[in-house]
């Protein structure tokens, strides 16, 4: 009996799959989302336009996207995972030929009814093909030099063409995603080494090419890498964000000043308060137990994916969710870090918090890829 057969012998038929979802996880899904409203609803001075309403469409439909992918067999999908690799790329070049212009950065495109971002597809069907690679792939052959720069050169492709954008904040979630899956893989550890030792020989460049002719980053990132070292150095210019970020910060203390009474958003001191620096919002609304809470939930949802992802006998499906699991935790990492001054601003949203379309239904998406490998898991 071939795998296919198997596949589809031993998976749950018909409405019975619904029985089979990861449901912890959905309902942790719709309590993060649930949180995120209430901050729309807050930032825009208690009015669910113009941000917590369509927020709350695209939940709906994502939703129920997550479900209908979820009902579609795993095997299904890993056919398409070079098809849909090579998709996004195409999506990304088109992005660089005729995209559309946002806040100085050309990452969409406009379909008319909404804008699509490429680059956040690409998080996904990345991790879709290197799973698939590695589920080809013999063991044996893991760490072997030649089967290592095929998926080193499949990370770098959609890494440099989303950098272009310029999108620094995502190539950075692009390569981190692509290496962890790496080495969840099984690729030996002395391959990191090394990229760890490349990495710092680049930071030196990068600070070495300032104000050349060949200058590696733009001038605004290299400001917010200034103001990530000492933001006091420009408070009323490149280090207003993270200055009044902190303040909304300390301002929440243990318990917040309470739902909608947040000066910095209310007063508008925090600028980008319905995207990149709703935690701040949410901090300084209910404090450190409500950014606590929030961060459990999110530590939640990490734990049922690796836990899923452990008890699936299936390689491909074992790699995709922590794969998955991997993107989604960077993603809340990494804005969380931003916004409390721990790392450069670089423009990544809080998953399913943040205002944004895009990103909402992409997440929906790859959840529903994880529910499919955990309905569908060889039993």
């Amino acid at each position: 009996m071939s795998y296919l057969e198997y596949a589809v012998k031993s998976a749950p038929t018909g409405y019975r799959k619904i029985f089979y979802l990861n449901w912890p996880v959905a309902i942790l899904l719709a309590s993060v989302s649930g949180a995120g409203f209430l901050m729309l609803y807050s930032v825009a001075g208690g009015s669910f336009s113009p941000w917590a309403e369509p927020q709350i469409k695209r939940f709906v439909m994502g939703f129920f996207l997550m479900l209908g992918v979820a009902m579609v067999p795993i095997w299904f999908w890993r056919s398409l995972a070079g098809i849909a690799y090579l998709m996004t790329i195409a999506l990304l070049v088109a992005v660089e030929l005729f995209g559309t212009v946002g806040m100085g950065a050309q990452r969409w495109i406009d379909l008319g009814f909404m804008r699509l971002q490429p680059s956040e597809l690409m998080k996904i069907t990345l991790v879709m093909f290197l799973a698939a690679y590695y589920d080809w792939l013999p063991a044996k052959r893991t760490s072997h030099p030649f089967w290592v720069i095929l998926p080193v050169i499949v990370i770098i492709i959609p890494t440099f063409l989303v950098l272009r954008q310029p999108d620094l904040g995502t190539s950075i979630l692009l390569l981190a995603a692509g290496g962890g899956l790496m080495f969840l893989a099984g690729v030996h550890w002395a391959y990191f080494a090394a990229v760890i030792a490349s990495a710092i020989g680049l930071v030196t460049a990068v600070f070495q090419s300032r104000g050349t002719p060949w200058q590696l980053i733009k001038d605004y990132q290299f400001r917010r890498i200034d103001t990530f070292l000492d933001p006091s150095s420009d408070p009323l210019g490149a280090g207003y964000h993270i200055t009044q970020s902190k303040i909304a910060l300390g301002s929440g203390g243990w318990t917040g000043r309470g739902f909608m009474q947040g000066t910095q958003s209310r007063l508008n001191f925090l600028p980008e308060k319905h995207t990149d620096f709703i935690f701040t919002t949410l901090a300084e609304e209910f404090g450190f137990l409500g950014g606590f809470s929030l961060l459990g939930l999110y530590a939640l949802i990490i734990i049922f994916c690796v836990w899923s992802a452990l008890m699936n006998k299936d390689r491909f499906s074992s790699l995709l969710i922590l794969g998955i699991a991997l993107n989604f935790f960077l993603f809340f990492a990494v804005n969380m870090s931003m916004v409390m001054g721990m790392a450069p601003v670089v423009g990544v949203p809080l998953p399913l918090v943040s205002y944004g379309g895009s990103a909402m239904l992409v997440l929906m998406l790859a959840f529903g890829l994880m529910q499919s490998a955990h309905v569908h898991r060889l039993r």
